[in-house]
């Protein structure tokens, strides 16, 4: 197996949309999802499908993704 190499995703909630936007620079992918596990899964798709166009070197059993999630926080009901 080869070295493990991780893409950062980051993911924002827009709450006008009710969808979390998601980018990875280093793909390069974008997608929009109702829930974070669902953007993962879009991202993850594109990334398999993206890598060996844009790194023919990477072997795909060692891509790995991590999402860096950033929602407004909300106060907690009384």
């Amino acid at each position: 197996m080869s070295k493990p190499l991780i893409y950062t995703i980051s993911a924002v909630w827009d709450a006008e949309a009710s969808v979390w936007s998601g980018h990875c620079d280093d793909i390069p992918a974008a997608a929009d999802a109702p829930t974070l596990d669902e953007l993962l899964a879009k991202i993850s798709a594109m990334a398999l499908d993206l890598l060996p166009d844009n790194h023919p070197a990477v072997d795909p059993s060692s891509l790995y993704l991590q999402i860096t999630a950033l929602r407004e926080a909300e106060p907690a009901a009384a």
